[in-house]
């Protein structure tokens, strides 16, 4: 099967799907109810102009929201507590907490971090993964085209190029970044943007 054959068109041609290790695949028929909720959200996921100038802080308005409508469909932040033990000792082996979780699919979204932040996305898959607690890695991003709305918004210096986008991403994943573990990457393009500041200007 190819991406065309398992992502509705109208998220191929608003998003730039990319897979690793037949992710697409493992979402689809082994974890139906997870991949509805990403395709429902991704179905009504708008980028408005209004949250791209916005003040930023710990977390953007759009990765928030992203978040947010997960939340409303069932899925949780989630923290794993992991640990080795060796002739009786336990080393604990924590992992980073995990943005959105449902069953046994993890999803981040990656906005406008630093890039590092993909290499810490991507262990974490991969050690999740090979501990078997998750089955697939998800992560939703911006792809680097948007650079030019950025730009354009006068907000060019806010979103650098050692931040995470798409053309960061791709090397790290190609690498193996992720170990063996599937993952599905959806990038934010510019057939999301909506200018609506004309609106309320």
């Amino acid at each position: 099967m190819t991406i065309a054959d398992l992502v509705p068109e109208e998220i191929r041609a608003r998003f730039d799907v990319r897979e690793w290790r037949n992710g697409l695949a493992v979402l689809h028929t082994a974890h139906r109810d997870a991949w509805q909720d990403i395709v429902t959200v991704l179905k009504e996921f708008k980028l408005p102009a209004s949250e791209i100038v916005a003040a930023g802080g710990s977390k953007s308005l759009i990765a928030k929201r992203v978040d947010a409508k997960l939340y409303s469909l069932g899925w949780k932040e989630k923290k794993y507590v992991t640990a080795t033990i060796v002739d009786d000792v336990k080393y604990d082996a924590p992992t980073h907490r995990v943005d959105c979780v449902k069953g046994r699919v993890a999803l981040e979204v990656e906005w406008n971090n630093k890039d590092p932040f993909y290499d810490r996305d991507l262990n974490n898959f991969r050690q999740l993964f090979e501990l078997r607690a998750i089955d697939v890695g998800v992560i939703v991003t911006r792809a680097t085209e948007l650079q030019e709305i950025f730009d354009e918004l006068g907000k060019g210096s806010s979103y650098g190029n050692s931040t995470t986008h798409l053309n960061k991403l791709l090397p790290r994943l190609e690498g193996g970044g992720g170990g063996g573990c599937p993952v599905v990457v959806f990038a934010i393009t510019k057939a999301c943007y909506v200018n609506d500041r004309k609106l309320t200007q």
